[in-house]
């Protein structure tokens, strides 16, 4: 009888052990979500205050400079549950205003525009990076939250379920391949 009851307790200390454990990995995993959400965030509003400042600094010709402007200006205005797409418009007008080399080689070329150009290419490659590992966190967590421990335990408490951000944020080809940026 005495046995029985210590081989029932040690196993319910496994499960309660492996519980605690589950749920502390989803925690961590949320948490990762929301640091790598924020870190998005900051590389979205890199991006487009760059993009906006380089559309403001009079390099540019006045219709690409109005186009990317109104994008910058979208997607830093844009709320949450319009930013997509705010952002994706955003990626569309730099590729449209820096497709060709022809543009960065202007921009280059004019005084303080190296420095402009570089920043531009570092912000443009760093949110794709970004998104990346959001989204892989978020695969995560996901995974995570199928198994059915996790369902039947309501281990993940009332966490809201985690969504990845899917927006076009492939970067123009005259700013990502700039060798030594």
């Amino acid at each position: 009888m005495t046995s029985t009851l210590i081989w029932i307790v040690v196993a319910l200390v496994a499960i309660g052990l492996y519980l605690s454990w589950t749920a502390g990995r989803l925690d961590r995993l949320h948490s990762r979500i929301d640091a790598a959400r924020a870190a998005l965030d900051a590389q979205l509003l890199r991006r487009a205050s760059v993009a906006q400042e380089l559309a403001t600094a009079g390099v540019l010709d006045p219709a690409a400079s109005m186009v990317l402007y109104e994008a910058a200006h979208a997607a830093r205005q844009a709320e949450e549950d319009h930013r997509e797409v705010a952002e994706s418009d955003l990626s569309q007008a730099l590729r449209a205003v820096f497709g060709a080399t022809e543009q960065v080689e202007a921009v280059r070329a004019a005084r303080g525009g190296e420095e402009a150009a570089r920043e531009l290419a570092q912000a443009v490659r760093r949110v794709p990076m970004a998104r990346r590992f959001h989204n892989d966190a978020v695969r995560a967590a996901r995974a995570l939250r199928r198994h059915r421990t996790v369902r039947w335990f309501r281990l993940a408490g009332h966490a809201p379920f985690p969504l990845a951000v899917e927006m076009d944020d492939e970067p123009p080809t005259a700013l990502a391949d700039r060798p030594g940026t």
